[in-house]
C-alpha cells in the first residue's frame, strides 16, 4: 500500500495554474515525484506541487515544478506517495471540541471501567464541590453497551456535581448531586423536546438526560468568560488540525463566539479555514420569522442557523 501524505494546504487546486508564469517567485517548498490527486476534472493527476508562503502556486509535472526551485527552496521527494487537497470537516462544533479538550476528554474510553476511572481521576484534581464536566464517551462499544447511571457516578464522585455529555451531544449523564442542584426528581416533567430517563420501578431519574432535558442541568454550569471561549476555540482548532482537517464548517455560533473566531483568525492564532454558521440575534430571528410568515423557533427550542457571508482564514 502506498503511503499517504496528509497535506495541510488550504487553497483549492482549481486556483492554481498548470504552467509556469513568467517571473514567478522561487517556491518555499516543492513536493515532487508524487501522485497528486487534484479532484478537478479539468486537471489530471499531477506529479508535483510548488508552495509559496502557504499558497499553492503550481501543480503539474516534476520537471516543470523544478523551475520554481531557488537557493532556499525545501525539496520534498514524495517517492510515489499520494497527496490530496486539504480535507474539510463538514459539521463540527469548534467550541464544544475545545471545551472537551480543556476539561475531561472521555473520547476513546472503551469500557465502563475506564470511563469511571477517568471520572475518578478528574474528581481527585478538583476542589470539593466543584463541577466535573466532560464529553466524548459513547456506550455502544462497551460491554454491556448500556448507558451509565447516576448511581455509578455517585460511587466515584459523591461530593462533586457531575455533568458528562455523550459524544453525539444528544444526551448526558449526571450524578445525584447534579440532579439535586437542578431540582430534578420523580415529579419533574419532561421538558419539550427532551426526556428525563427514569427507573421503571421507582420512577426516580437514572441520571440520563436526553436532548433538551440536558439544559435543566447544563444551565447551572459555571459561565465561561470571553477568554475561556477563546481558549476553547484555540484548543478545538488545534484538535482539528491534528486530525488533518484544513477547513471546518462550524455549526451554530453565538454573536460572542463569532466575534471571537473572527478575531483569532485575523490574528493568525487559528490556522484553519472556517465557514461559520451564526445563530441569529433576537432581531434577526424576528425578521426571519416575519419573512417566512411563521415562527422559526424549532419545537425543541433550537434556533435556525444563518450562514456567515465571510470565510476566515489565517493563511
Amino acid at each position: 500500500m502506498r503511503r499517504v501524505l496528509w497535506c495541510l494546504l488550504t487553497v483549492w487546486l482549481c486556483q492554481c495554474g498548470g504552467s509556469l508564469a513568467a517571473g514567478a517567485r522561487p517556491a518555499d517548498t516543492l513536493f515532487i515525484n508524487g501522485v497528486i490527486h487534484t479532484l478537478e476534472e479539468q486537471q489530471p493527476p499531477a506529479e508535483a506541487v510548488a508552495v509559496w508562503r502557504g499558497r499553492i502556486i503550481y501543480v503539474g509535472s516534476t520537471a516543470a515544478a523544478l523551475a520554481y526551485r531557488g537557493p532556499q527552496t525545501r525539496i520534498v521527494d514524495l517517492g510515489g506517495a499520494v497527496m490530496y487537497p486539504g480535507f474539510t470537516d463538514a459539521h463540527c462544533h469548534l467550541f464544544g471540541i475545545g471545551e472537551r479538550e480543556l476539561t475531561l476528554n472521555l473520547e476513546g474510553t472503551t469500557t465502563r471501567e475506564a470511563f469511571l476511572a477517568a471520572v475518578a481521576a478528574r474528581v481527585a484534581q478538583m476542589p470539593k464541590g466543584a463541577w466535573v464536566v466532560g464529553r466524548g464517551w459513547i456506550e455502544p462499544f462497551w460491554t454491556p453497551p448500556t448507558f451509565p447511571t447516576a448511581a455509578e457516578l455517585d460511587a466515584v464522585a459523591p461530593e462533586h456535581p457531575v455533568y458528562l455529555t455523550r459524544a453525539d451531544g444528544h444526551a448526558s449523564v449526571v450524578n445525584s448531586r447534579a440532579l439535586k442542584l437542578a431540582g430534578i426528581d420523580e415529579t419533574t416533567p419532561d421538558p419539550p423536546g427532551g426526556a428525563i430517563l427514569r427507573d421503571r420501578v421507582t420512577g426516580k431519574p437514572t441520571g440520563r438526560l436526553v436532548d433538551r432535558a440536558q439544559v435543566l442541568v447544563g444551565r447551572l454550569l459555571p459561565r465561561l468568560s470571553p477568554e475561556d471561549y477563546a481558549q476553547a476555540a484555540i484548543a478545538g482548532a488545534q484538535r482539528e488540525l491534528s486530525l488533518g482537517w484544513c477547513t471546518v464548517h462550524n455549526a451554530g455560533s453565538s454573536r460572542l463566539e463569532t466575534d471571537i473566531l473572527r478575531r483569532l483568525c485575523r490574528e493568525g492564532t487559528i490556522k484553519l479555514r472556517i465557514y461559520n454558521a451564526a445563530l441569529p440575534t433576537v432581531r434577526q430571528k424576528s425578521k426571519l420569522s416575519s419573512a417566512a410568515g411563521r415562527s422559526l423557533v424549532k419545537p425543541t427550542g433550537g434556533l435556525p442557523c444563518v450562514p456567515s457571508k465571510l470565510t476566515w482564514t489565517a493563511l
